[in-house]
């Protein structure tokens, strides 16, 4: 189950945050997670041809299975900057590495911000020592604000749980506001367990949550060089080590998506300019990819997201987007409701007082809207946000 109100702490972990004067603003901008040990380490990076620095090296490092340390910057993507930003990767991670007294190896870097700026390595390798001193089994809270960039706030969440006998926690915190697109969403990600298990099993459990939760969520359809997701296990809950294909194996699978869920709602919801959190669920397609693909065209159209922040029931915008998305339906079966209010049936309008109603239901902040392809079949949802005149003002801004 989720918990948020006690303390947001994983047995086997320290984090800190600092200021480095990375950010044109004041506030922190640098964070650091480190594990007692190397532990077993899983990953996922954004599908985007063009990779940051810290991608390419976070990416490298971690097939080996293993990490400590986790070192994040927020202020300068370091992406599309060659040579030098590989190089100015490298010095950080070296950096906090000599501090730590491990291997360079083990420190995965992240970075998020303005692309096509270079990593002042100096910077970071300067507030390293802080960075260290401050390290603190309760530290989230400083870590979480470090991360940030045009967010409203932090996101955290974390999920308490019992496999084989033990008590295991899984602590997620996240970055992301703006471009947002699967593939895997536009964020930093950052999920820490007690559960003892294997590299190979975390990954998989991991690549399974993520495609649920952050590959299922659209802001702006745009996907970022710099989209990073680690999963760390320290193992010191105590549980057996878990089955590939065991119940609780299952179990540890479900609650890393019930926390990259949460933390995903928590992105859409911050999407910038946003103000309404819409799931489209769309059933009585051929097959779950059918209505996926359905669910994904919708939500990410701007024609249905300004409608959404219009609370207009602009269901015409809506059976138009299913029509385009490449997947064969017949028109004249398509049900779609707003919450509970059935304003098409069967492809037609049910009329003013229906939209009236619809109306009402997005006035709220977080709702529904059911698509129904047909009687039978699969189903599927995509997360999404209204898309406002206020996105376009934060992004016509953001290197000013």
């Amino acid at each position: 189950m989720s918990d948020t109100s006690s303390a947001l702490s994983v047995a086997g972990f320290r984090l800190s945050g600092v200021r480095a004067g990375i950010k044109k603003r004041e506030g922190l901008d640098l964070g650091l997670i480190v594990a007692d040990a190397p532990v077993p380490t899983a990953a996922v990076f954004t599908r985007n041809r063009v990779k940051a620095a810290p991608v390419l090296l976070a990416a490298e490092r971690v097939r080996s299975g293993k990490a400590q340390a986790l070192l994040v910057n927020s202020g300068c993507a370091n992406a599309c900057t060659g040579k030098e930003g590989l190089a100015a990767a490298r010095a950080s991670c070296a950096a906090v590495a000599r501090a730590l007294g491990i291997r360079a190896e083990l420190v995965l870097p992240a970075s998020t911000g303005v692309i096509g700026q270079l990593l002042p390595a100096g910077k970071v390798e300067a507030a390293v020592p802080a960075l260290v001193t401050g390290l603190d089994a309760g530290g989230v809270d400083p870590f979480s604000r470090a991360i940030l960039t045009t967010d409203r706030g932090p996101k955290v969440a974390q999920v308490r749980l019992r496999i084989g006998g033990r008590a295991v926690t899984v602590l997620g915190v996240a970055k992301g506001a703006g471009m947002i697109h699967p593939d895997m969403a536009t964020t930093l990600g950052f999920v820490l367990t007690d559960a003892r298990v294997g590299a190979p099993l975390l990954r998989r459990l991991l690549r399974g949550a993520t495609d649920a939760t952050f590959n299922a969520l659209t802001v702006d359809g745009d996907t970022s060089t710099n989209d990073t997701l680690v999963a760390m296990a320290s193992g010191r809950a105590g549980n057996a080590a878990l089955a590939p294909a065991g119940r609780d194996a299952a179990r540890l699978g479900g609650a890393l998506e019930e926390v990259l869920g949460a933390l995903g709602r928590m992105i859409v919801g911050d999407g910038e300019g946003a103000g309404h959190v819409v799931t489209f669920e769309v059933s009585g397609a051929r097959t779950a990819a059918d209505a996926r693909q359905v669910a994904r065209t919708i939500a990410t159209s701007s024609l249905v997201k300004t409608a959404l922040h219009g609370k207009d029931p602009n269901w015409g915008r809506i059976l138009a987007a299913a029509g385009r998305s490449g997947v064969d339906f017949s028109p004249d079966r398509v049900d779609i409701r707003v919450g509970d209010v059935l304003i098409v049936r069967r492809g037609l309008a049910v009329g003013e007082e229906a939209e009236r109603r619809a109306h009402e239901v997005m006035s709220g902040s977080d709702y529904t809207v059911h698509v129904k392809l047909g009687a039978r079949g699969a189903s599927a949802r995509y997360l999404t946000c209204d898309l406002s005149a206020e996105y376009v003002r934060i992004n016509a801004d953001y290197r000013s």
